[in-house]
């Protein structure tokens, strides 16, 4: 077997191996040259077109569930082709591989054909054959026939005696190597290259991306700094020095968590054409393709279950908090985020769900003050994450329209004022709180302390909404926060100020 010297990718930096030439094929004449054939999804495609068209399906009406069902029975063909005839995917927005569409390029410029031989329907492989002009032939499913595995393989065989390189990245492609005189591994896993390097072929590798990776920052970890919330009980209910409740508190936090990440995920699988328009969103790992879309859902679901069991060993109250918040999350995902207003008040309502996690974790006592002032706070904050999506909008040329909300440019100022009065809002109310409430707690050793917040919160509101408007915020605020020193610095101080409320002060003192 050829060996072969690694070099880097000029798209994109990653490690690949090169193609080997074929014996003494720079003497040989342009049709002598074996064809390149290419596999589509996770090979041409950083996707998968079938599982893009089911979702799409359910997106537009998911009573489809039903007849895809049905078709499935009659067969894998049959199934992709009824899916291919009513998705209607926009094709020129599916992620691709770049690195291999250079090297088909390059290949193509030297004479080889360049062929298309994919397991995916053929009224949608002809689509994307359209979008990428190097394409010559295309073979694939017709309905009847499912062009996978050895079917694929022996259509290969047939149409070309003489030879071909075949590019693919799948388990099932290991029957068409066998046949190939080339073999160009595309990003597979570790096991699938393994077993393609001993069929004793020449080898081309495209180094994988990390899936773990990708799949971490789909869970989007940093926003469990949102769940914080869930710790705000026990501290001003006076349970600070109990072990029992940092327990509860904790193993809410981390069901909440995943039960937040998984929806991360459900809600990008079903939002993926709309990220894909976003200037911004479309690097998420689902949408720009590093996340492979069943991961993704297998995650989810993984996700969902192992939250919903360290909830239950909190209490019955958590897990019906923590359904409760999924419920809103799906809804909010399928619908309520193309409702202006509505749906950043929606976002402000799972922060005060985040407390009511926290309070029946700890078994605290409800405080109706704490509850609103968390919901006109975060919907503050939602509210500043439109207005900087809106900027972004109409600095790309889109007029100021968000892709899949209900937003036009027209609604700015609008956005801008309910924003700021929403977050003056929460200021008032948490003085409220602190009047009516928090200085009547005789579990908090030292009240007064709290006033730290008040202040601390309206500087860091006013930064939040001035750097919004000079286009300098990201747009997740939070996001933003947790890697802002300004805004670490303002909540250490708060959260000394919450904890010394809870405990008093050193040596005695009390406030």
């Amino acid at each position: 077997m050829s060996h072969t010297r690694s070099r880097m990718s000029p798209r994109t930096g990653r490690a690949m191996r090169p193609a080997i030439p074929d014996r003494d094929r720079s003497a040989l004449p342009a049709e002598a040259l074996a064809p390149l054939v290419l596999d589509l999804d996770g090979t041409l495609l950083r996707t998968d077109l079938l599982v893009e068209g089911i979702l799409a399906l359910l997106r537009r009406n998911i009573l489809m569930l039903f007849p895809l069902l049905l078709w499935f029975l009659q067969g894998k063909a049959h199934l992709k082709r009824q899916v291919a005839q009513r998705a209607g995917l926009d094709i020129a927005t599916l992620p691709a591989n770049e690195d291999l569409i250079a090297h088909a390029l390059a290949e193509k410029a030297r004479g080889r054909e360049i062929v298309l031989a994919t397991a995916a329907d053929e009224l949608l492989a002809r689509r994307v054959a359209e979008r990428f002009g190097f394409i010559d032939r295309v073979l694939a499913s017709d309905g009847q026939t499912n062009l996978k595995g050895e079917a694929k393989a022996a259509r290969l065989r047939a149409l070309f005696p003489q030879g071909f390189h075949y590019a693919g990245d799948s388990r099932a492609d290991l029957a068409v190597w066998k046949d190939a005189d080339h073999v160009i591994l595309v990003e597979p896993e570790p096991e699938i290259a393994r077993a393609a390097r001993k069929l004793g072929r020449p080898v081309t590798e495209f180094q994988p991306l990390s899936v773990a990776r990708a799949l971490l920052k789909g869970f989007r970890l940093h926003q469990w700094a949102k769940n914080a919330l869930v710790f705000l009980p026990l501290v001003l209910d006076g349970k600070a020095g109990s072990g029992s409740a940092w327990l509860a508190a904790g193993s809410a936090f981390l069901a909440l968590g995943l039960v937040a990440s998984a929806s991360y995920l459900l809600n990008d699988l079903w939002d993926l054409p709309h990220d894909r328009a976003h200037w911004s969103k479309q690097k998420r790992p689902l949408a720009s393709g590093r996340l492979p879309l069943r991961t993704g859902a297998l995650a989810a679901v993984a996700g969902l279950s192992l939250g919903m069991a360290i909830g239950s060993t909190v209490s019955g109250g958590v897990v019906l908090a923590l359904f409760a918040y999924l419920m809103l999350t799906l809804t909010y995902s399928v619908s309520i985020k193309r409702i202006p207003i509505l749906d950043a008040v929606t976002l402000g309502a799972l922060f005060s769900l985040r407390i009511a996690i926290g309070v029946m974790a700890v078994q605290a006592m409800w405080s109706p003050w704490l509850l609103t002032f968390s919901m006109f706070l975060f919907t503050s904050l939602s509210f500043a994450k439109r207005h900087v999506e809106m900027r972004g909008a109409l600095k790309s040329g889109k007029d100021g329209k968000l892709a899949g909300r209900g937003y036009q440019s027209a609604d700015e100022p609008i956005i801008l004022a309910f924003g700021v009065a929403a977050g003056i809002a929460s200021v008032v109310i948490f003085i409220l709180y602190l009047n009516q409430e928090a200085f009547r707690n005789a579990a908090l050793t030292a009240p007064l302390l709290l006033w730290a917040f008040p202040p601390a919160l309206s500087l860091w509101i006013g930064r939040i909404w001035i750097l919004a408007g000079r286009e300098e915020l990201h747009d997740d605020p939070v996001a933003f926060a947790v890697k802002d020193r300004v805004s670490l610095a303002l909540g250490a101080v708060v959260g000394l100020a919450f904890l010394l409320a809870a405990i008093g002060l050193p040596f005695g003192l009390s406030a």
